[in-house]
């Protein structure tokens, strides 16, 4: 089911912002004018990752330096061994709709 969070131009280009789906922070980034979304804690040390670098599609924990892919949640660079969960994301106008 896809559920309100927000507006979309909320989040500026090559930005991540992170917004609460009934408990569980969900992180949206916008790269190259697409929007996807993922869960926002790392599978490692359950750092945030809205507190690490996006460097295209790939996000860096800030804890330990590992590295997921932001369009499929896939790890690209441990310690991680468990990637990230992706969720749906659509808009409908300005509104931002992600998977809950």
């Amino acid at each position: 089911m896809l559920v309100p969070i927000g507006n979309a131009r909320d989040i500026a280009a090559g930005q991540m912002r992170t917004f609460d789906i009934a408990g569980t922070k969900v992180n949206v980034a916008s790269v190259d004018g697409q929007l996807h979304a993922f869960d926002d804690t790392c599978t490692h040390r359950a750092c945030s990752l809205a507190k690490g670098k996006l460097n295209g599609t790939t996000v860096t924990c800030p804890c330990h330096g590992s590295q997921f892919d932001v369009t499929s949640g896939a790890v690209l660079r441990g310690p991680a061994q468990r990637g990230v969960r992706s969720r749906l994301v659509q808009t409908d106008g300005e509104d931002l709709l992600v998977e809950s």
